[in-house]
């Protein structure tokens, strides 16, 4: 029986094209929302999900982020980054009647990595939010709404939906990538082998860390942990705990696989610092070329 993928809808998001790339064999169930895929792993309806995490223009996804820590603690077993590009979208019909653009729909974040673009071009338009880049085409496709309206969407999204491209590439800066992780309910998962749009970047561990309340440089002591070790760390952001102002745990990300002596140690080490530590994956990082 072939394994069944969750991810972010509709047909042609960003996150169908990291599912298609790391599971091209797999069957793919499309989820309205983020909450969505990741409940549908721990219920046992699809084997893995595909959810974003953060973006290197708008940053973290903290939904996916928040929900990973509070609500549906399932295990990270690969990352995939993505390039991405934008493209503004629109209905075949309003292209050919050159209706003035005065709506334009897209998710959060697609709108804010192009604002240099619409704020030039389109200063006085209505933006309007929806759950994924691909949920916007899909409304344009299907809605013929009354007043000039484009969305924000990838190449595969214009294909799937059959709208006009208008204006390529409307991001702001051209390193424009966001990061994929797969989620599954056990640790492990079989190592995904390079092809040709797959590279391999580095082995990555995910740890999330609480600190002591009443100790002052805790924090410079975790690091530190890291630092004599010679462990490199690519990422360390702080996330509320929702229990009160002030309570707040980190998420770091180690360039290093989990190993048995080395990251157990500063692990150990944390912990004896009064510090409360999970794991959140060790896994593969790759990137699609």
């Amino acid at each position: 029986m072939n394994q069944i993928v969750g991810y972010l809808g509709p047909k042609a998001t960003f996150t169908d094209l990291a599912v298609t790339s790391l599971f091209p064999h797999s069957m793919k169930k499309a989820y309205a929302t983020i909450p969505a895929c990741m409940d549908a792993v721990s219920s046992g309806q699809v084997d893995y999900a595909v959810v974003p995490l953060e973006n290197a223009i708008e940053g973290s996804v903290n939904v996916t982020l928040d929900y990973l820590v509070h609500e549906c603690p399932l295990p990270i077993v690969a990352e995939l980054i993505v390039p991405i590009s934008q493209h503004l979208l629109v209905h075949p019909e309003q292209l050919r009647k050159a209706e003035a653009i005065e709506v334009i729909y897209s998710h959060s974040h697609a709108i804010a990595q192009c604002h240099k673009f619409l704020h030039k071009v389109y200063p006085n338009a209505v933006y309007e939010t929806t759950s994924s880049t691909a949920a916007a085409a899909k409304l344009i496709s299907e809605h013929r709404l009354s007043k000039g309206t484009a969305c924000i969407a990838n190449s595969l999204a214009a294909k799937e939906y059959n709208l006009s491209v208008l204006a390529e590439n409307i991001h702001d800066y051209e390193n424009n990538h966001t990061k994929f992780i797969v989620l599954h309910r056990a640790e492990e998962m079989a190592n995904l082998k390079e092809s040709n749009n797959l590279k391999v970047v580095n082995e990555k561990t995910t740890i999330m860390v609480m600190l002591p309340s009443d100790q002052s440089g805790a924090l410079h002591q975790v690091l530190s942990a890291f630092a004599w070790r010679k462990l490199n760390l690519s990422k360390i952001e702080s996330r509320p705990m929702k229990t009160g102002l002030g309570n707040y745990f980190f998420i770091i990300d180690i360039n290093q696989p989990n190993d048995d002596i080395l990251l157990p140690g500063a692990i150990k080490e944390i912990e004896a610092l009064g510090c409360s530590v999970k794991t959140l994956g060790s896994y593969t990082s790759y990137l699609l070329k």
